[in-house]
């Protein structure tokens, strides 16, 4: 049973609780010594990585993600790398460079993951979370091959269907207490992840405040990570979805919050894949399919750049630093190769040439 109110604690006092339980099982039987410290050293490089003053329920899916990949690449100091076709460079000195050190084999990379995993499992129990972010990780571990990301996003017709069953909400007869109906809340919350694909963490934190209206276009000031905002225009589909949820759906409450539950306080993120599940529900079922918050993040970022959105664009949108985070977020759509080669830009008709002599441009 999950205690009932959430202790914030850092990483690194988080993990120095775990370890200290688990060390307390090798007294018991319960672990061997050398599993001990197995886990307390993947613990301890994952404090190093996640950063130690952060609170561990702040940690996303995204955020796991970064530790594992970040991992995945440190150097295997036990293993030295393959030497390199050719002379090794030289050093100042004159003699050859040290070989650089050959990066975690792919059964290191998921005895990492499910060190971690273990830790997350823990820490919901002893309430340091409110949700395991290892449930919105995309990075997968396979004993061969290493850690892979799991493509999350949806596809058109599986996103289309979610959507419409979301709008399908709005037209929901009104029944009962006004501050119990949840249909357009429902609906804004899968309208906001599947068409602008914020943080789970951004969503909840939102405020009515954040939305405001400039030449006639409605806008959500986002709020992200490391103190950083972004302004980013509402569709019309979801505009309208928002301005029907504050005029007939959001209670009447002193709380600033956008999303509030049925007793009138801001909504917890472990509270929006039941949102989701809901809505998912409603959809058909050839176009349903499972789908986390971090997937349709996925989603919003997978057809953006399908749809030849410039990559700037989608950047901003969800809110990265860096063009390069994208690579992570593209998933791969069914037909989209067939596509491309059908309208291959090679081999388009060419518009006839001008006569020659004639001073007329082509129009």
């Amino acid at each position: 049973m999950r205690p009932a109110e959430l202790d914030r604690v850092t990483v690194a006092e988080a993990a120095d609780r775990y370890v200290e339980l688990v060390r307390a099982k090798t007294l018991t039987g319960a672990l061997s010594p050398a599993t001990a410290e197995v886990y307390a050293r993947d613990v301890a490089t994952f404090v190093t990585l996640a950063g130690a003053e952060n609170v561990l329920d702040d940690l996303t899916g995204e955020d796991v993600d970064a530790v594992l990949l970040a991992f995945a690449r440190k150097p295997d100091g036990r293993r030295p790398a393959a030497p390199p076709a050719g002379p090794l460079p030289e050093t100042p000195a004159g003699g050859p460079a040290g070989q650089s050190r050959s990066t975690q084999s792919p059964s290191s990379q998921a005895r990492f993951r499910r060190s971690i995993s273990t830790l997350f499992k823990h820490a919901v129990l002893a309430g340091w979370v409110q949700i395991d972010p290892m449930a919105a990780s995309t990075i997968t571990a396979r004993q061969r091959g290493g850690l892979r990301p799991e493509r999350r996003a949806l596809t058109r017709e599986q996103a289309q269907g979610l959507l419409g069953a979301a709008r399908s909400l709005q037209r929901t007869p009104a029944e009962g207490r006004r501050d119990q109906q949840m249909h357009l809340r429902d609906a804004l919350i899968v309208l906001l992840l599947t068409t602008l694909g914020p943080r789970v963490s951004e969503l909840v934190r939102a405020n009515v405040e954040d939305f405001f209206t400039n030449d006639g276009v409605r806008y959500w000031r986002i709020f992200g990570k490391g103190g950083r905002t972004r302004d980013v225009p509402l569709p019309a589909a979801v505009a309208e979805t928002l301005d029907a949820y504050l005029e007939r759906g959001r209670a009447a409450v002193p709380d600033k919050a956008l999303l509030l539950s049925w007793r009138g306080r801001r909504l917890a993120r472990g509270d929006v894949q039941g949102v989701i599940d809901r809505v998912q529900a409603r959809v058909d079922p050839a176009q349903r399919r499972t789908v986390t918050p971090h997937g349709l993040r996925h989603t919003t970022a997978t057809h953006l750049l399908a749809d030849a959105v410039d990559m700037d664009a989608v950047r901003r949108v969800l809110g990265h630093s860096d063009l390069s985070t994208l690579g992570r977020y593209r998933d791969e759509l069914p037909g989209e190769l067939e596509v491309a080669m059908r309208v291959h830009p090679l081999l388009r008709t060419a518009p006839p040439a001008s006569p020659a002599g004639d001073p007329t441009p082509p129009p």
